[in-house]
């Protein structure tokens, strides 16, 4: 049964759609992480990898708003969200209040773009092109690969992958040590590939966890995720398996490079893991996994910031 408490306005906006609980935690995990490489290759910048955030924040952020305003217009009798209903119907939230924050979101994102390519070139503007592709493709567009069930690997590559090494580059160009062209961006060290994947492992955790808990909805809206395609028991399975796969991949990293045991900090964590995979084995519907969620993000936060401390006490790379 619905509830008839009516949040306050300013709570839709905060609570509902944008998410704070976990967007900021997961926006900011892998940047973390490249903070922690960059302080042990003594490259830290932190102006402009806090900027670079900043846009790739926005981006994110206008994105879940354009989820939400493609899933109020698609289908505004499906109650995945009873109070962005309620708010339609008595005029508090508009469409258009949410058309106008998607263009302020990837407005305020564009302005950091002068700063970013006057310090890191054209591959920033390759960056910033495939975050802003990737952010309206979710649910919206001709692609739209959530629908298809694809999110899982795209959310694995863009937190594990290219905001990692984009927030590495835009600091290493910074400092001077490479120029801010292709052919330096593509000889990145490979360290941050590999240590990037972890966290992109526990933010696909948090995607599980909401496939998991709108599966219902899902299979009524025609889209065709993981969960709805191969069920509760299958996303459980990946679930685990990113987990081990995030806290597996450390003792690896330390067992087959030179670095020291500080590498296994995110370790510390690894009772609060065990609780949130127990919680997701024992449970399969909204009211329990909707907390869920957000300490998924926060695991994955904490997670990154052990992991950039342990990186960061590490020998530097040259």
């Amino acid at each position: 049964m619905a509830s008839t408490f009516k949040p306050k306005i300013r709570d839709i906006w905060i609570r509902l759609l944008l998410y704070p609980g976990h967007t900021l935690p997961t926006a900011a995990a892998p940047v973390l992480v490249a903070a922690g490489l960059a302080a042990r290759d003594g490259v830290l910048a932190p102006l402009p990898l806090a900027i670079a955030f900043l846009g790739s924040w926005l981006i994110h952020v206008g994105g879940v708003l354009f989820d939400n305003h493609e899933l109020l217009r698609r289908y505004p009798d499906l109650p995945e969200h009873p109070e962005l209903l309620a708010a339609l119907a008595d005029g508090s939230l508009k469409l258009a209040h949410l058309r106008f924050a998607i263009v302020a979101c990837f407005g305020l994102a564009a302005l950091t773009g002068p700063y970013l390519y006057s310090v890191g070139g054209q591959p920033v503007l390759l960056l910033g092109a495939i975050g802003i592709v990737t952010s309206l493709s979710y649910a919206g567009g001709p692609f739209a690969y959530a629908r298809r069930g694809l999110a899982e690997p795209f959310f694995l590559l863009m937190f594990g992958v290219v905001a990692v090494y984009g927030s590495y580059y835009i600091q290493a160009v910074a400092h001077g040590i490479i120029a801010a062209d292709w052919l330096a961006f593509l000889e990145l060290p490979i360290g941050l590939l590999l240590l990037g994947m972890p966290v992109g492992a526990l933010v696909t955790c948090v995607l599980i966890v909401d496939d998991i808990r709108d599966r219902d909805f899902d299979a009524e809206k025609g889209w065709r995720t993981a969960t709805v395609r191969f069920g509760v028991k299958n996303s459980r399975l990946r679930f685990s398996l990113l987990m081990l796969a995030a806290y597996t991949a450390l003792p690896i990293y330390w067992l087959t490079t030179n670095c020291g045991t500080t590498i296994l900090l995110p370790w510390l964590t690894l009772p609060w893991a065990g609780a949130i995979l127990s919680r997701v084995l024992q449970h399969d519907r909204a009211r329990e996994l909707l907390p869920i969620t957000s300490s998924t993000s926060k695991l994955s936060l904490i997670f990154a910031l052990l992991l950039a401390l342990g990186v960061a006490l590490q020998a530097p790379v040259r």
